[in-house]
């Protein structure tokens, strides 16, 4: 699996500058909210066929290394 800074991009030109996948408007928040929802990965790849499994892992590891970064700083 590639490593997420290769998948997760921010452009302050796209969704405010949040961090989004591969320059999508699909940002890291939207498919984390989908998961806590209950949606699983193949129930988002197929309601967004242009994300991948890979795409939804990345979005997971971005997300754990943004959370260890927190621990790290407090």
């Amino acid at each position: 699996m590639k490593h997420y800074s290769e998948i997760i991009t921010i452009d302050p030109n796209k969704r405010f500058g949040k961090p989004t996948i591969r320059g999508l408007r699909i940002s890291v928040y939207d498919v984390l909210g989908w998961l806590a929802s209950g949606m699983n990965i193949k129930d988002i790849t197929e309601d967004y066929p242009e994300l991948t499994d890979e795409d939804i892992f990345a979005c997971l590891a971005y997300a754990a290394d943004k959370e260890h970064k927190l621990r790290i700083a407090s």
